[in-house]
This record gives structure tokens, sequence and C-alpha cells, in this order.
């Protein structure tokens, strides 16, 4: 029964292959991506339209099935078992935690499939289990730079709304000098959305900060600030 629902989901995507989706999608990443070419909106349906079919199977069996669609390595099927995992966000528990870190570290290989695990299904459980922000803050240590950059964009969410400023601010100061561009870029979208709620911290934090800031992060985290503050941040 899996091996069919898979197999469908996989014949739907073939025959919904946009070739100008196609075509373009590798201008987005900088590291070789996989995909078959599908439109977001085609693929959202077909995510919702499968998971409606298979919604009434335990939780374990749903992330297996994930599980076996992140084995493919096509971005389409990475999209749509992290909407999967997300859809199950009601009955997370703290035995969920080690296998959204396997699957950071073994299925992960660019940033729209990290933002999407991060931004959705670990947001919301770090919202209801917030005790896990430590394993995030372990994560800005790591060799591998997508636990890096996960470990900023899991808390955008939660920086939209106001909550984790101080584990925001400790995140980010791990992450401060770090040299890749997409982990400068993830940190400095976190500060962007922690300003948000508070702008004169944040803001603060910057011009505490922007010595050793890179240039990158630093546009990113002061776009949302007023023109007087951002200009002031701007300054050498």
């Amino acid at each position: 029964m899996s091996t069919d629902i898979l197999s469908e989901l996989r014949q739907d995507l073939e025959s919904s292959i946009d070739e100008q989706t196609k075509n373009s999608y590798q201008h987005f990443f900088k590291e070789k991506v996989k995909a078959y070419g599908v439109k977001t909106p085609i693929v959202e349906n077909i995510a919702k339209s499968f998971f409606d079919r298979i919604r009434e199977k335990n939780k374990k069996d749903i992330f297996s099935l994930c599980e076996k669609l992140l084995e493919s390595d096509y971005s389409e099927e990475a999209f749509i078992a992290f909407e999967w995992a997300y859809s199950l966000r009601k009955y997370y528990d703290e035995t969920d935690f080690p296998m959204f870190e396997r699957w950071i570290e073994k299925y992960v290989n660019n940033w729209a499939k990290c933002d999407t695990l991060c931004n959705h299904s670990l947001g919301s459980f770090i919202e209801q289990i917030p005790k896990y922000i430590d394993n995030l803050k372990a994560w800005t240590k790591s060799e591998n730079r997508w636990l890096r950059r996960a470990s900023a964009v899991t808390l955008i969410l939660p920086a939209r709304k106001g909550n984790f400023l101080d584990d925001i601010f400790e995140i980010c100061d791990n992450l401060l000098k770090d040299e890749d561009d997409l982990v400068q870029k993830g940190y400095g979208w976190l500060l962007k959305e922690a300003s948000k709620n508070h702008q004169n911290l944040v803001f603060e934090y910057v011009m505490k900060n922007k010595k050793d800031m890179p240039r990158t992060a630093l546009r990113y985290a002061i776009e949302k600030l007023p023109k007087n503050l951002l200009d002031e941040a701007m300054k050498r």
C-alpha cells in the first residue's frame, strides 16, 4: 500500500512537469539540485491530496513514507515529505527531534530543503518543546553548514511572533563571524524577523556587532528597519 501511494504520487509529479520550471530550477541554487520541474502550487496540491489519503496512518508510518521520499533527493519529494511532517505537528513529542536532526544531516543539501523543514516542522517543534533551543545552539558549532543555517532559520516563525529574543541573540553571537554566506543570510534573516517586534533591541544588537558582522548578514538584518536606522547601521 505504501509503495503504491508513493508510485502514484511520483506519477502525478511526472505528469505535472513544466519545462520552463524545469529549465529555470537550477538558477536559484549554487549546489546541483535534482528536480522534476513542477510548479510549487501544484506540488502543494499533490502533497495535500495524498496526505488526505494517509492521514489515518500512525505517525511512525507517515514519517517512514517521508523518509522514502527524502531518499530520492528530488526537491519536490522533499517538499512533500516536509509538508507531511508539518501536518503532524499536533502529535510531536521529544522522540521526533533526533529524526529531524538526522534528516538535516542526511538529506538537506540546499537552502530550500533546509528552510522548508526548519521554518515549519522544526519551528513548531521548538515552540512546543522549547528546551531543544539548546540543541540549536549546539548546531551553531557544527561543521555541517545546513545544521548551522538550521540553528537560525528554525526560529524564523517564533521570531516573527516576538519570541525567544535572548536565545536568538545567543545563536547570532555564535554565528556572527561564520564565513558561509548561506549561514550569514540565515542569521541575518532571523534578526530581520526579530526586528518586527523588537526594533530597538535588534538595532542595538546590530550596532554593537556590526564591525564583526559580514556585510551579507548586516544587509539582511536591517532590511525592515526605518530608513534613519538603516542608514546609521550601514555607516562604517
